[in-house]
């Protein structure tokens, strides 16, 4: 067996990973990586855009349904190759170090650390400290109490993950419970005491009609129809998608993992399953509680409605139904608990990628190391200080943008892997094989697909910059081994 693990290790380090994930761990770390901001800002958007409930609720539907059958197809690579690095072991085995290189340089410069700066920095505006609260100034570059708090946040949950994985998995653990109880206890409390008459008379009455639509290649005065409509719904689906992302984080411990072959399949389906249930019943109880459609001038909750929700806190908004006054305070310790858990979950998880990157020489040399903890503490520290400098840059916004695009087309690849492997490596053994294969994982492919065609059309700019971050890695890569730092490996041999 070729391990991404077998490395040299600093004097008094282990020679290995600790395996302490069980199901229930794992579950929590896809679970909690997921749930961030999203579900409570996002709908604002997709509402704007798509104009009505029904057309909001089938926006969130798809996008928990790919991202389902993504998980479910992601159970079979998982089972194959139980080693640190998850995603990118897949892609380098169906396809070539190159693909996985792309694939780890993109994850690092924007995927895993662009979300981890927007992450930390919506975690600090909820304090009320806002990004316009300028503490100093230095040679142009601006320095806000938001990114401030953004970076020790990060810093913090940095430490505490190279003090091992039990500190880890405690805070993943404790935090995604807390976060998973109070968006439950909001969403009970929407459907069951806070629903208005006067939203549900507004929403259930237009619920297909998207005349409140604001698509910007369509008239604003005329519902969405034909390609417009299937143009909207693509490009709303952005806000979505990114909300229900990070679910692929687990693979990345795999090794770290009791019985990997077994429990890393599990847990993507459970978690990711629970977490769609979750959304959907949190965008209803928002439709039971407000109007969609709404002014930006209005003066009151109900006026503004969903799509005009101020700041785009939806869920604050729906709050203030339940709650008057306080609504804002305890939406903002409710999101303060969620991001922090969910930075936590893309922190402990995305080291263990530049981890097996440095083990193939695709990457910085002590990053592939474990410290005396079992842990890629360097890797962790090299990927906190990334994610800082993007908190600083004030561009983590823009990167958000071009990410999903990338993020669609690694995730295209890795399940089309699955057809390749099948046809490459029928002899490793399949603990677990790809649900509805070959029909579930094909789906998804031409779902995914078109969200990309569609965004190259109607949001060029994003789209094709993502294209371009990815493909600037391949230069570096060649760099990388005209430098003699890459190496060749043969296939991996699963235990």
């Amino acid at each position: 067996m070729v391990s991404s693990s077998a490395t040299s290790v600093p004097s008094g380090a282990p020679a290995q990973f600790k395996r302490e994930l069980k199901l229930l761990d794992a579950t929590m770390i896809v679970m909690g990586s997921m749930i961030g901001s999203g579900i409570f800002i996002v709908s604002a958007d997709i509402a704007r855009t798509m104009g009505s409930a029904g057309w909001l609720l089938a926006v969130w539907l798809v996008s928990g349904l790919m991202t389902v059958m993504a998980t479910l197809s992601y159970g079979e690579m998982a089972s194959m190759f139980p080693q640190a690095g998850g995603q990118y072991v897949y892609l380098r085995e169906a396809y070539s170090p190159l693909i996985g290189f792309l694939y780890g340089w993109t994850l690092f410069l924007v995927i895993q650390t662009g979300s981890i700066a927007a992450v930390g920095v919506a975690f600090a505006k909820f304090p009320s400290l806002g990004e316009g609260n300028i503490l100093f100034e230095v040679g142009g570059l601006k320095v806000s109490a938001a990114q401030v708090l953004a970076i020790v946040s990060i810093a913090l949950l940095t430490w505490v993950n190279t003090r091992g994985i039990r500190e880890g998995k405690l805070i993943q653990d404790s935090f995604t419970f807390t976060k998973t109880a109070a968006l439950l206890g909001l969403i009970l409390l929407g459907i069951f005491v806070a629903r208005n008459s006067q939203a549900i008379a507004a929403n259930f009455g237009n619920f297909w009609n998207t005349s409140a639509a604001h698509f910007p290649s369509a008239s604003p005065a005329a519902a969405l129809g034909g390609i417009m409509l299937l143009a909207a719904f693509g490009t709303a689906s952005v806000g979505s998608l990114f909300a229900c992302d990070a679910w692929n984080g687990v693979t990345f411990t795999a090794e770290e993992t009791v019985n990997p072959r077994r429990t890393v399949a599990k847990s993507l389906a459970l978690g990711a399953g629970a977490v769609v249930v979750l959304y959907l019943l949190a965008n209803l109880a928002y439709i039971l509680v407000l109007p969609v459609a709404g002014s930006p001038d209005a003066p009151d909750v109900i006026g503004r409605g969903i799509q005009y929700a101020t700041n785009d806190r939806v869920g604050t908004a729906a709050a203030s139904m339940i709650f008057g006054g306080a609504a804002a305070a305890i939406m903002a310790v409710c999101i303060m608990i969620s991001t922090f858990g969910c930075n936590n979950g893309m922190i402990f998880t995305g080291a263990r990628v530049y981890f097996a990157m440095a083990n193939d020489r695709l990457f910085f040399k002590k990053t592939g190391k474990l410290n005396r903890n079992a842990v890629p503490g360097v890797a962790l520290v090299v990927q906190g200080i990334w994610a800082c400098v993007l908190c600083l840059s004030g561009k983590y916004g823009d990167l958000l943008d071009y990410v999903i695009f990338a993020t669609l087309l690694f995730y295209i690849l890795t399940i089309a892997g699955i057809f390749i492997l099948r046809r490459k490596r029928p002899d490793v053994e399949r603990p677990y094989k790809a649900f509805g294969y070959p029909l579930i994982p094909a789906l998804y492919i031409l779902a995914a697909a078109a969200i990309c065609v569609d965004l190259l059309i109607f949001t060029p700019k994003p789209a094709w910059i993502g294209l371009g971050i990815v493909l600037l890695g391949v230069p570096v890569y060649y760099a990388w081994k005209m430098m003699g730092t890459a190496t060749s490996r043969p296939p991996l041999t699963p235990p």
